[in-house]
């Protein structure tokens, strides 16, 4: 099937609306929740605030090994501050001590208490780690600071989640504004057992986990909406493309319209999986699309 329905709606050939929609897609989304997850970041300091205060003085100690144990005899909980000055989320670990025997040591940093042998241990573990050079040296000013730096290079993995997050969260606008114009109801993050609980409609999916980004019920009508955007290239685009070509076929079997809406310019060197996408499936929309009111056409 070529797209017909949403060419007659827009009085466009297929070829005309091809090349619309791959002429507007928006090269990048970045807003300002992309960045750092700052809620996230400082929610993982602070269990652990009151220990990297304490272990604060030993910055600049001289003899920083006979201090270190000193301390953590006296606040064991201290150790539990370790994995993340060492960007490390583990509660334990195996450190290679002889390379030559295969020797190795484990660290466990979440016991409520520990013999002096294991603090001395700790000791060792962070003169050797380079940790103590930081803080003998006082490359370190404060623990909490440098703790807090070391949380936010870790979130900035999040931000491939979050790069979908930030189109779901766009599409959603749209799709919100819609629904209210037209009084019908939509349902972010939609299951099967969802939609029956909610809309009373029995809906098949081909597999128990199956999450659609959004459902939207029209008098019992229901259109399925799945969201992305692809800032760069690769071979997930097209496996998408292929997942929901055939995500079509399964939901239009079942009287569902599916809408897949994606954008991003790592389209642009990844044309023939969505053009075989575009003839098999009726609908295709991008951001500017969703600008410019064509999902509330489709749903009207």
């Amino acid at each position: 099937m070529l797209m017909k329905k949403l060419c007659q709606l827009l009085n466009k050939t297929e070829d005309e609306l091809f090349n619309q929609i791959i002429s507007t897609f928006k090269d990048k989304i970045t807003q300002w929740s992309y960045f750092v997850n700052w809620k996230k970041v400082l929610q993982n300091i602070k269990p652990i605030e009151k220990e990297l205060n304490l272990l604060n003085y030993l910055i600049g100690k001289k003899d920083l090994h006979k201090e270190t144990i000193s301390l953590m005899l006296k606040y064991p909980e201290t150790i539990k501050a370790i994995p993340l000055l060492l960007a490390i989320r583990d509660n334990s670990l195996e450190v290679l001590i002889d390379t030559r025997n295969f020797i190795y040591r484990e660290f466990n940093f979440s016991k409520k208490t520990y013999k002096k042998e294991e603090i001395e241990a700790f000791a060792d573990f962070i003169l050797k780690s380079g940790l103590g050079d930081l803080l003998q040296d006082k490359k370190i000013k404060n623990l909490v600071d440098y703790a807090t730096g070391v949380e936010v290079g870790i979130d900035s993995n999040g931000r491939k989640n979050r790069g979908g997050a930030l189109m779901e969260n766009l599409v959603e606008e749209f799709v919100r504004e819609t629904c209210s114009e037209l009084g019908i109801e939509y349902m972010p993050q939609a299951t099967a057992k969802k939609i029956k609980d909610k809309w009373n409609i029995d809906v098949k999916v081909d597999k128990s986990s199956r999450i659609i980004d959004f459902a939207i019920n029209k008098n019992g009508k229901l259109y399925f909406i799945e969201v992305n955007f692809y800032g760069g290239g690769g071979s997930k685009l097209k496996s998408t493309a292929t997942e929901y070509i055939k995500m079509n076929e399964y939901w239009n079997n079942q009287g569902i319209e599916f809408i897949w809406i994606t954008d991003g310019a790592g389209w642009k060197s990844t044309l023939k999986p969505l053009r075989e996408y575009f003839d098999k499936a009726d609908y295709l929309l991008n951001l500017e699309m969703l600008r410019n009111g064509v999902l509330k056409r489709i749903l009207e």
